[in-house]
């Protein structure tokens, strides 16, 4: 029994304690999922914790099999389109809302890595971030998709042909 599953046993037994570190077992995940998406941090902080308030809301109608994880990265999915979609259709720009980078010690390499990917389609830069980037399966990544698995493997195959393409120096 996983340490997910043991949480869930608790919460049904009335443990509300089991909630908080049900929530701090994922909160560090779904938040650098949300920076992904976000331009700024702090926006980032308010999609995950936007993510988690929903996911309490509706605790209800989930029904533990195991796929909390994909639940979750769904709902922040969801979360983080409907930011940016707010955003596209406020007065505010994105270049107001960007604030100054948070500079993290990364390599050249990662850097380069992170250029490349967000240079794909939207749809294969999303798989490879869940594959790679927060360790998914693919059957996980089809459920936070909604998407076959067959669909998300074939995605995954053309995303990492186009990044190998233009690692050799071709453009993608």
């Amino acid at each position: 029994m996983t340490r997910e599953d043991q949480l869930f046993k608790a919460l049904e037994q009335g443990d509300s304690s089991a909630l908080e570190e049900l929530i701090g077992l994922y909160y560090p995940e779904i938040l650098r999922y949300c920076l992904w998406h976000a331009p700024n941090r702090s926006l980032a902080e308010d999609a995950a914790q936007e993510t988690f308030l929903k996911a309490i809301r509706y605790f209800d109608r989930y029904t533990h099999r195991g796929k909390w994880r994909a639940f979750l990265y769904r709902i922040a999915a969801n979360t983080c389109i409907d930011m940016q979609r707010k955003m596209r259709d406020s007065d505010i720009s994105i270049e107001e809302l960007v604030t100054e980078p948070v500079y993290e010690d990364h390599s050249m390499a990662e850097v380069e890595l992170r250029q490349m990917v967000r240079g794909l389609p939207s749809d294969l830069q999303e798989i490879v971030l869940l594959r790679f980037g927060h360790d998914m399966t693919l059957r996980e990544i089809a459920q936070v998709q909604g998407i076959p698995s067959r669909t998300v493997q074939s995605r995954l195959r053309s995303a990492l042909k186009q990044l190998k393409k233009f690692m050799e120096g071709g453009p993608l």
